[in-house]
């Protein structure tokens, strides 16, 4: 199963035969006190800063949020997307919770996007799907509804189940442009959570071998060392089937892993990618 998202000079292809979708996290004003003052004062320089170290740090595509207190979303999400994309040829991840600073954020984007995100709640679906057709984009659905967060597998998969038969038979979207959040919660809160997204992601892949995503850094919250936690956690999930995530793209511990695991996978052919890296970190170095 490939997700093909795109910008208009560059195409990405999300699928377990290709190199892992890394989803630079940075553009996003949550615990940056700094950047939400920016944001409310109108002021979108540190993007540009993100962009740069992110686009060197490996990104494959960039996810983008102005959900700050006091700020109007649909127009800065419309602002800050019309500036990457004067940047970067790099697609992007839309995300917002707010339904218009979504519609915004897809109005200006040339492309087509990754659209973050929508839960299994009926409600939401009936606000979000119809967006997702009009504007030809892909989604990302978190198995989750307005009675719970499951902790078990198997229930999450019910809920995928439900959002997959409402995309697809209601909505006409297709199977391909479905990726599962497949929701990583904290380790520090309950040891087992890791284990239960594994087991989700595996089940997901075998009953529909549809894409999978998840916000990689939610794994380590609260934990010391949490680079290092990312960097174990990303190729386990990876060889449970996860294909892309939203996560540091400037943290080279993380990146190294994810390269290493690709190649492991056979995701690279000749090791190639993995040596080209190598040489650029020395050319770097000198």
């Amino acid at each position: 199963m490939h997700t093909v998202v795109s910008s208009p000079n560059k195409t990405v292809t999300i699928g377990s035969d290709q190199p892992f979708c890394i989803i630079g996290e940075r553009i996003n004003p949550t615990g940056r006190k700094a950047f939400q003052e920016q944001l409310r004062a109108g002021d979108l320089s540190s993007v540009a800063i993100d962009v740069h170290a992110q686009i060197a740090g490996g990104a494959t595509m960039l996810d983008v949020n102005m959900g700050a207190p006091f700020v109007d979303e649909p127009e800065m999400l419309a602002n800050a997307i019309k500036l990457i994309q004067s940047i970067t040829d790099l697609p992007l991840c839309i995300d917002s919770s707010v339904f218009e600073a979504l519609e915004a954020g897809l109005a200006a984007y040339e492309g087509k996007a990754l659209i973050n995100s929508v839960t299994a709640e009926d409600e939401r679906m009936e606000m979000i799907f119809p967006l997702v057709k009009k504007y030809g984009g892909a989604i990302i659905a978190l198995p989750n509804d307005e009675f719970e967060i499951p902790d078990a597998p198997e229930r999450r998969l019910e809920l995928v189940d439900h959002i997959v038969r409402t995309a697809t038979d209601k909505y006409g979207i297709p199977i391909e442009d479905i990726v599962i959040d497949p929701l990583a919660m904290p380790i520090g809160a309950d040891s087992t959570m890791v284990v239960r997204t594994l087991e989700t992601i595996q089940m997901i892949r075998e009953k529909y071998d549809l894409n999978t995503t998840l916000g990689a850094s939610n794994v380590s919250f609260g934990m010391p060392d949490r680079h290092t936690l990312n960097s174990v956690f990303i190729p386990m999930a990876m060889q449970s089937g996860l294909t892309s995530a939203i996560m540091d793209s400037r943290t080279d511990q993380i990146v190294t892993a994810v390269r290493a695991a690709d190649l492991m996978k056979g995701n690279d052919e000749w090791g190639a990618n993995w040596i080209a890296e190598h040489r650029a970190k020395i050319a770097t170095a000198s």
